[in-house]
């Protein structure tokens, strides 16, 4: 009970520094105000309020950030239940306007402290890991570990951001009370000793080319992504094809060797561990 105190207060500190207050979402309005949020952020269609509202019955776990009586960001997960108990985060949203601000921060660590209220010690979610700002904010703040690629995970998307492009997503494991996430949220995660470069960039820094080196995955394999993948993307299809398939190839190998996702540079140089000393 002490330690959930100690996270809500963590959280709530995090929010007020944001300029935002955190509380549930309950209700059918509720479940409203969070689709608006949505649809703001990936088109009409993409998280119906019903769904939203069976979420709330069933008493998962929903926070909303607001300021001034607008909700400006909302988190929301469900309970998992392969290879035990854990909440899966399934989607994060803030508005453009309050992006960068620390309000996704705030709504994580609410959802942290809502968690270990309820005796669960692990939270679960995926993210697309070419997306270089997503995966700095998941592995260097939060303290995550990514376990695996799921290619296609989510099939063809329609929504703004992912149209067009194939879904693969990076699993990661958020090990609540493990002293790697104390270290990340007191931002003391220790530098690793980098190891081969197994993909690189080359070229122009806003459409770099992957160059796979055909180097064998071992303890501090070496992983480039691009800056600003969606951009990239948007500018030139095909070179976002390229560093889908060639990223999904070397993080396969890495993680098919027993290797775990478990930091990265702010210019996008993902290092690899082994599992067992990443997961502490």
């Amino acid at each position: 009970m002490e330690r959930a105190k100690a996270a809500w207060q963590a959280a709530l500190e995090a929010a007020e520094s944001a300029g935002v207050s955190l509380g549930p979402i309950h209700g059918m309005s509720g479940a409203e105000r969070v689709s608006d949020v949505v649809e703001a952020l990936w088109g009409p269609g993409q998280l119906p309020p019903s769904l939203v509202r069976a979420f709330d019955h069933a008493g998962t776990v929903i926070l909303g950030a607001e300021e001034a009586g607008e909700l400006v960001g909302f988190v929301l997960g469900f309970p998992g239940l392969d290879e035990g108990l854990h909440m899966h985060s399934h989607m994060l949203g803030v508005l453009s306007k309050w992006q960068s601000r620390g309000v996704g921060y705030a709504l994580k660590l609410g959802q942290r402290a809502a968690c270990l209220d309820r005796g669960i010690q692990e939270a679960r979610w995926t993210y697309d890991p070419l997306v270089a700002r997503n995966a700095w904010f998941n592995v260097m703040k939060l303290g995550v570990v990514a376990t695996r690629l799921l290619r296609g995970f989510y099939g063809q998307m329609d929504d703004e951001i992912n149209r067009g492009d194939r879904s693969d997503r990076f699993e990661v494991r958020w090990r609540l009370e493990s002293d790697r996430v104390r270290r990340a949220l007191l931002g003391e995660s220790p530098v690793p000793s980098a190891g081969p470069i197994l993909l690189d960039a080359e070229g122009d820094a806003h459409a770099p080319v992957p160059r796979e080196t055909g180097a064998a995955p071992e303890p501090g394999a070496v992983i480039r992504v691009p800056l600003d993948y969606h951009e990239m993307r948007r500018r030139d299809p095909a070179l976002g094809t390229a560093w889908r398939d060639a990223s999904a190839r070397t993080f396969e190998a890495c993680f098919q060797s027993g290797l775990v996702a478990a930091w990265i540079s702010r210019d996008g140089r993902y290092v690899f561990e082994p599992a067992k000393e990443a997961l502490k």
